[in-house]
């Protein structure tokens, strides 16, 4: 996986202060410009994986975080510029 630059860690903190809808869109729309890089045996993981994930929120087994609370921990993590 290719490191993350400056500049991307800036896109990345813009990109979470967009609404769940515009991040997305956002996320869809970058997943799409990958031109065909989008491995179809991994698609089919991560759709098994989402059906998990959602079958364990059903049931209640799955714990889960706040977004604000994501959200914040992910912000910790970026570099600040000074």
């Amino acid at each position: 996986m290719a490191q993350m630059t400056p500049e991307v860690s800036k896109l990345l903190e813009r990109a979470l202060s967009l609404s769940v809808e515009e991040q997305e869109a956002l996320a869809d729309s970058l997943i799409s410009n990958l031109g065909g890089k989008v491995d179809e045996g991994m698609q089919a993981a991560w759709d098994a994986e989402i059906g998990k994930r959602i079958a364990e929120l059903d049931s209640g087994k799955a714990k889960t975080t706040s977004w604000a609370e994501v959200r914040k921990r992910n912000l910790a993590k970026l570099p600040h510029a000074h």
